[in-house]
Order: C-alpha cells, then structure tokens, then sequence
C-alpha cells in the first residue's frame, strides 16, 4: 500500500487517487495542481478543460524562470502564466478516477472538492547527448508523482447563540468609573 503523505479529515466523506513515476514535467504539474486546490470537482475539471482549449491559462507563482507573460494571467492578480496541456490531460484523468473512487464509495460528486493535492518527484528518466569533441551530455526527463483527495463539503451549521453575560468590575474598575462620571463631590 502506498502512503499519501497526508490522510483525510474524514476518510468516509473522502476518496482519494493517485499516479506515480507520470511521464509529465514536475514543474508544470506542480503549478497547475496549485492552481486547482480548493476547487470542486466541476469546476476544477471545466478550468483544466478550458486549459486546454487555451482559454485560460496556469498562472505560475513559483517557477517562473523564463516564463513567458499573458494577459490571462490577469485573472490571478499575476502577470505571468503557460497552458501546460500534458499536465492538464493528466490531472484530469486523476480527477475522473477520483470520481469513480467516489461513486464507488457512494459518495456526492456534485459536492466533492479538492482538499488536498500535492506533487513531487520522481526518479529521473536518463538518457544521453552527443556533444562536441566525442562528448557525452546527460538527457534527463523529470517525471513526477501526484496525489490527491478530494473531500465532501461539510453542511453549514449555525452556531448556537451564546447568553451575553453582564460585565464584573473590580472594585479598583468601580472606583474608576465613579471618579470618570461623578467628578470631584
């Protein structure tokens, strides 16, 4: 069995998936997770869709070395933003298992939203280059490992109201207060 690296609240109100050693940039998917936590499941997938389509982009908050500027990116109070397609069709194939998971476990999928979503790395893929002077470069891939768990919203519930309990001076507050209102008698 394979450990998540954090367990749900409520394990009967959640379901859970997983994809280990995918074939897709760790970056990207780091940031394109980011941008779905917290989402509900519709919404999550229709944004990844739109993703894409090109219609909206992945606004990119840690890994922005020599990414390029869009004025989708707009839409986060960011500047710059990628439409990492590969990552989008992945974490969309994550979120239909999770959806099945759920069905499964008789779960509302119209209520479910993503609680937790992490990515990290996974062993690199090592390939070599030729390189000038019989010289051999390395050629890495950066797969990465996901993991998610999406929870069902708990119903709100009015806090019950509270008696407002009257106020206890001490006898040094009392003296205070008589001094403040009274004046000098």
């Amino acid at each position: 069995m394979v450990r998540f690296s954090r367990e749900a609240s409520n394990p009967t109100k959640s379901c859970k998936a997983m994809g280990a050693d995918l074939r897709v940039h760790y970056k990207n998917t780091y940031e394109t997770a980011r941008a779905i936590k917290g989402l509900s499941l519709a919404v999550a997938r229709k944004y990844l869709q739109d993703v894409c389509e090109k219609k909206r982009c992945i606004p990119f908050r840690k890994y922005v070395g020599t990414c390029g500027r869009t004025a989708q990116a707009k839409e986060f109070k960011l500047t710059q933003g990628r439409w990492p397609i590969k990552s989008a069709k992945v974490l969309l194939g994550l979120l239909k298992n999770a959806e099945s998971n759920a069905e499964f476990k008789n779960l509302d999928t119209e209520n479910l939203k993503i609680w937790h979503i992490a990515v990290h790395e996974a062993q690199q893929g090592r390939r070599r280059t030729y390189r000038a002077h019989g010289r051999i470069g390395p050629y890495c891939s950066c797969p990465c490992h996901v993991e998610m768990i999406l929870q069902e919203e708990a119903e709100p519930v009015e806090a019950a109201k509270e008696e407002v309990k009257p106020k206890r001076f001490t006898k040094k507050q009392m003296a205070m207060r008589r001094l403040k209102i009274g004046g000098d008698k």
